[in-house]
């Protein structure tokens, strides 16, 4: 497939679904957080080292290290935890993003096995999204709505994210492209490029 205005079209749509996503995800923990949640996660995050293998073990159990990601930044969004709280998770979770290939590889299971496949999140979003919608619309207590929120602003996100990849797909086949993000020669002029 050609890159075309199409392509730019679903990459705006799929930063709306994002967008979108993030803050039905954030007003959702900031209603369903409680004392015992906040208490865990500072425990958790207050140990560099333990941070570290927190963000590690929730990547190799999502295989998705953007999950993570996003799931921090909706938690320091409502409050819960403060942004420097996340950067050791964050560290920890591009290591498990290493580790997951690692494990596969070395067990050499076949990407086709159906167990392995739902727990990708572009593959059991979609199940969240009905399960935080049953939660939305059925649920009477308040507590349980929240958690249905979270659930559906996690599963939009993730489609955001992956109509965003979807849309971006051409431009790996582009040598142009692939030229144009390796002509850095200065290291900081790379990273500053790389961050935005």
């Amino acid at each position: 497939p050609k890159m075309d205005i199409f392509s730019i079209f679903t990459l705006f749509g799929g930063l709306a679904f994002f967008l979108y996503g993030m803050k039905i995800m954030s007003d959702g923990l900031e209603k369903s957080s409680d004392g015992k949640l906040n208490k865990n996660l500072n425990m958790i995050t207050k140990n560099r080292f333990f941070a570290l293998l927190f963000g590690a073990g929730m990547t190799v159990a999502v295989q998705s290290s953007s999950a993570v990601t996003v799931m921090l930044v909706g938690l320091v969004n409502s409050g819960i935890l403060e942004f420097g709280q996340t950067i050791c998770v964050l560290m920890g979770s591009n290591v498990g993003t290493t580790l997951t290939a690692w494990i596969l590889s070395l067990a050499g299971i076949d990407s086709d096995v159906i167990w392995i496949n739902l727990l990708k999140p572009a593959n059991f979003a979609p199940l969240l999204a009905l399960i935080g919608i049953i939660l939305v619309m059925a649920a009477k207590k308040e507590k349980a709505k929240s958690a249905g929120g979270v659930l559906l602003g996690f599963s939009i996100l993730m489609m955001g994210m992956t109509m965003m990849s979807d849309a971006m797909e051409p431009l790996s086949e582009m040598p142009e492209f692939a030229k144009m993000l390796t002509a850095f020669k200065n290291p900081l002029v790379a990273v500053i490029v790389g961050a935005l």
